[in-house]
């Protein structure tokens, strides 16, 4: 099963929710649904079952631009904090 994204409005902030396996095909449609609210949306993620490293890229860079990641996954959290400690200089 590919991603399946689907935005809503709640209380004047973007949820955007994400379902099924975010791979690089995906990446440019999510950063575009975030890219269109004012203030930093929220992802939940209680439906992603995996992300190759082109997904957890995005959901880093979506995150550090301070969007706050709901029901993310542990192993998720994990690749998560070890590709942010490998970008920083």
């Amino acid at each position: 099963m590919l991603c399946r994204i689907t935005i809503r409005q709640e209380n004047d902030r973007l949820i955007v929710h994400l379902a099924g396996r975010l791979g690089g095909e995906q990446v440019p449609d999510l950063l575009e649904v975030c890219a269109t609210s004012d203030r930093p949306p929220i992802l939940e993620l209680d439906e992603l079952m995996s992300a190759d490293v082109v997904g957890v890229d995005a959901l880093r860079r979506i995150e550090a631009q301070g969007a706050e990641l709901v029901g993310l996954p542990e192993y998720l959290r994990l690749k998560l904090t070890t590709l942010a400690r490998e970008r920083r200089p």
